[in-house]
C-alpha cells in the first residue's frame, strides 16, 4: 500500500509564526532550503520525514498534530453549506473544497460563518410574525451555535483547563474523592455545601451552596466541580474566552457555563488516571463507571475529549441526540463529521437506543466515504427524582474508525473484516449520495433527480 503524503503546510506557519521565526531561520533549523520551505507551507510539497523528525527533535512538536486539525471538519461543513439551494450551479469539487481547507482555511471559515448568519436570516424570515412582533430583531450569530462552534474546532480539548482540572483532582499522583474534596475547597471559600431538597440540580443562596439530594452521586459531583471552576479558575476562563473573541456578551456567558462544565469534567475524570484505566479495561464504560463513580454519559463523552499532544487516546466521535432525532451534542475526533442542521442519518444505531433501555446496541457501520466504524449506543434517562418531575430522556452513541475496534471489549466477537456486517449510513440526507436508501427522507441537492410517472421504486424519484 502507498504511503499517504502529508500535507501541512497551515500547521507549519503556524508553528513558525508561534516560534517567531523567519523562513529563513525555520528552514535552518529544520536543515532544508527557504524554497522548499516555502514549497512546504504552501502545500505545493508534502512535508517530508527529514522535516517531521527534525520538528520534533528541534521543537519538541508532537508530530501527530501535523496531520490533525480542522481540515476534514472544515470540508464536512463547507459540502453541507453548499448543498443549500441557494448555491443553484452545484458544489464545487471535492478536491477544491479539500484544498480550501488545507490552504486557506480562514476564509473557508468565515464563508460558514456568512452562511449561518443567511441561514438565522432566512429562518427568521419564515416566521415574519414572530419576528416583526420583536423589537431591535439584528442579524447576528445564534450564541448558542457561535459556542457550540467554538468547542467543535478546538477538537472539545482545552489544554489548560484540562491540566488544571487534573492538578486539582490529583495530589501527589493520587486521585482525591471528588465530593469531599470539592466541599473542602468551596468551604474554603466561604461556601458552606448543603443537600437539600430543591427542584433545581444547584442553586447558589449567598454563602451556601444547594445541591438537589435526590440527584444522582456523579452528577452531584459534577455540579460540586463546576462551582470550583467558578470560585477557584475564574482567571483562567475569562483569560480563554478573551481568546475566543466571542460576538456577544451572551455568547461569552454560555461559553463560560461549557468551560466551568469542562472543567468539572475533567476533574471528575483526571486526564491521565482516566486514560491509563480506559486503556486497561479496554474502554469498557460499565467498569469505568465504577472506578469513577460517574455515569455513562460522562464516561462517554470524556473519552471523546482525550487528545492531550503526546497522551493522546483513541479517536472517538460522541454524539447525544433526543427523541425527536435532534443532536443536543456532538463531537468528532474521527473523520466522522455530524451535520450542523437537523437531526442524524435515521439507519444509525443511536435511535434504536430509545426501543431497548439500559441496554448497549453495537454496530458496525460505513460512511459513503468508505471508512468504517463501530458504534456503540445506549438511551440515558435522568429522573426528575419525583413521581411529578419529569423524565428527560436522551440516547448517546460513541463509536471510533474499525482500525482502532480491538482496543473495545465491545468489538470482541463481531465480524470486522467482514464487508457485509457493515450498515451503510450517512451524515445527513441532504448531503448524502447513496442512491438506494430506503429511509432517504429528502433528495440530495447535489444529484439531478429523473422521475418517471410510470416507475416506482423506493423512492419517487430516481437520484442520476
Amino acid at each position: 500500500m502507498a504511503t499517504q503524503k502529508l500535507y501541512a503546510g497551515v500547521k507549519l506557519r503556524e508553528t513558525r509564526t508561534r516560534l517567531g521565526l523567519t523562513q529563513k531561520a525555520f528552514a535552518e533549523r529544520l536543515g532544508v532550503s527557504l524554497p522548499y520551505l516555502n514549497q512546504m507551507e504552501n502545500n505545493h510539497r508534502p512535508v517530508s520525514a527529514q522535516v517531521v523528525l527534525a520538528l520534533a527533535s528541534e521543537f519538541g512538536l508532537d508530530v501527530t498534530e501535523l496531520s490533525a486539525g480542522d481540515a476534514e471538519r472544515l470540508v464536512s461543513d463547507m459540502r453541507e453549506a453548499l448543498a443549500d439551494p441557494i448555491f443553484s450551479d452545484g458544489a464545487p469539487p471535492l478536491a477544491d473544497l479539500r484544498l480550501a481547507a488545507s490552504n486557506a482555511p480562514a476564509l473557508a471559515r468565515s464563508f460558514l460563518e456568512l452562511h449561518r448568519a443567511y441561514r438565522q436570516t432566512h429562518e427568521r424570515l419564515a416566521s415574519l410574525d414572530e419576528a416583526l412582533g420583536r423589537e431591535g430583531a439584528q442579524t447576528v450569530v445564534s450564541p448558542w451555535e457561535e459556542v457550540r462552534d467554538f468547542f467543535h474546532y478546538c477538537d472539545n480539548y482545552i489544554d489548560a483547563v484540562d491540566r488544571a482540572a487534573e492538578r486539582f483532582s490529583c495530589r501527589d499522583g493520587k486521585r482525591l474523592e471528588p465530593i469531599p474534596h470539592a466541599i473542602d475547597t468551596l468551604a474554603k471559600r466561604g461556601l458552606d455545601v448543603q443537600f437539600s431538597d430543591i427542584s433545581q440540580l444547584r442553586e447558589r443562596d449567598g454563602n451556601r451552596l444547594l445541591i438537589n439530594a435526590h440527584a444522582g452521586r456523579p452528577t452531584q459531583a459534577f455540579q460540586l466541580l463546576h462551582q470550583v471552576a467558578l470560585l477557584t479558575q475564574n482567571d483562567l476562563l475569562d483569560a480563554t474566552l478573551d481568546l475566543a473573541r466571542f460576538q456577544s456578551d451572551t455568547a461569552r456567558a454560555i461559553a463560560k457555563i461549557g468551560l466551568a462544565n469542562y472543567f468539572a469534567g475533567a476533574a471528575l475524570l483526571p486526564y491521565r488516571p482516566f486514560l491509563e484505566a480506559a486503556q486497561d479495561t479496554r474502554h469498557d464504560l460499565e467498569r469505568l463507571c465504577d472506578i469513577f463513580t460517574a455515569s455513562i454519559e460522562q464516561v462517554a463523552h470524556r473519552l471523546s475529549t482525550l487528545q492531550r499532544p503526546g497522551a493522546k487516546g483513541i479517536p472517538f466521535f460522541f454524539v447525544r441526540v433526543d427523541q425527536a432525532g435532534t443532536i443536543t451534542k456532538r463531537h468528532s475526533a474521527t473523520r466522522l463529521q455530524f451535520a450542523r442542521f437537523g437531526g442524524a442519518c435515521p439507519l444509525w444505531n443511536v435511535h434504536q437506543a430509545f426501543e431497548t433501555p439500559t441496554k448497549f446496541l453495537r454496530q458496525l457501520a460505513e460512511t459513503p466515504d468508505g471508512v468504517r466504524y463501530l458504534c456503540l449506543a445506549r438511551d440515558v434517562s435522568k429522573s426528575g427524582g419525583s413521581f411529578t418531575a419529569p423524565v428527560r430522556r436522551y440516547a448517546i452513541c460513541l463509536g471510533c474508525e474499525v482500525s482502532h475496534a480491538k482496543g473495545l471489549v465491545y468489538a470482541d466477537d463481531m465480524e470486522l473484516g467482514n464487508p457485509k456486517a457493515y450498515q451503510p449510513i450517512g451524515i445527513s440526507c441532504r448531503i448524502c449520495e447513496r442512491k438506494d436508501c430506503h429511509q432517504r427522507s429528502v433528495p440530495p441537492l447535489e444529484r439531478r433527480l429523473h422521475v418517471d410517472p410510470d416507475h416506482r421504486g423506493l423512492l419517487p424519484y430516481d437520484i442520476a
